[in-house]
C-alpha cells in the first residue's frame, strides 16, 4: 500500500490536465458544438415556460405522480400526442462560466483523489508505469464516462450525444492514468 499523502501531485496535475483537456475539446475542437440544437418555435416555448413561473429544477413531460398513472388512458394520449422531454431548467440571468467552471475542477480533483485511494490499496510502491495506468485508466474512464450511458437509457439524451461524451471520458482517464503512472511513487 501507498501512504494517499504521497499521491498529492498526481491527484492536482491530473485534475488540471482534465480541466485543461476539457477546454482545448470544448473551446478548440468543437466536436460537441451540434450537441443541441434549437426548437423551431424558441420564442414560443421559452414564453410558454415562463408564463408557469417553474423554479429551476428538473421536470418531465408528461408529469406523472405515480407508475400506475402510467397506464390510463389520459397518460398514454399525452405520451401518444408528444412531447416527451426532460426538461432541465437553470437560474434565470446571464450565463456565467466561472462558478460552473470552479466546479467542474473540484469534480476532477474530487475524482482523482477517489482514484488515488483505489490505487494506493491496490498498487504498492515502484509499481510499473503500465501497471498504475491500467488501473487507473480503468477506473478513471468508469469514473468520467458511466453516467453518460444511463442518462441515454432513462432521459433520452441522444446516443450520438453520449457517445462523445463517453469518448471524452476515455480522453479524461488516459491523462488522469497518465500523471499517476508518471508520477506512482518508486
Amino acid at each position: 500500500m501507498v501512504p494517499l499523502g504521497t499521491l498529492v501531485l498526481p491527484i492536482i496535475l491530473s485534475a488540471v490536465l482534465v480541466f485543461v483537456l476539457s477546454s482545448v475539446i470544448h473551446m478548440l475542437l468543437n466536436y460537441h458544438n451540434r450537441d443541441y440544437t434549437a426548437l423551431p418555435n424558441e420564442d414560443a416555448v421559452r414564453a410558454a415556460i415562463r408564463s408557469g413561473n417553474p423554479a429551476p429544477r428538473q421536470y418531465i413531460i408528461p408529469y406523472c405522480a405515480a407508475a400506475k398513472e402510467m397506464g390510463s388512458p389520459e397518460m398514454q394520449r399525452k405520451y401518444a400526442e408528444g412531447p416527451v422531454a426532460v426538461l432541465n431548467l437553470k437560474v434565470a440571468g446571464p450565463i456565467r462560466m466561472g462558478p460552473n467552471l470552479v466546479q467542474w475542477f473540484v469534480f476532477a480533483l474530487v475524482v482523482s483523489l477517489f482514484l488515488a485511494y483505489l490505487a494506493s490499496r491496490v498498487l504498492p510502491a515502484g509499481a510499473p508505469y503500465l501497471e498504475v495506468f491500467r488501473l487507473v485508466g480503468t477506473a478513471g474512464w468508469l469514473a468520467y464516462a458511466a453516467g453518460q450511458v444511463p442518462a441515454a437509457i432513462w432521459m433520452g439524451k441522444p446516443w450520438a450525444v453520449a457517445w462523445k461524451e463517453v469518448f471524452d471520458g476515455l480522453l479524461y482517464g488516459l491523462v488522469t492514468a497518465g500523471a499517476f503512472g508518471w508520477l506512482w511513487p518508486r
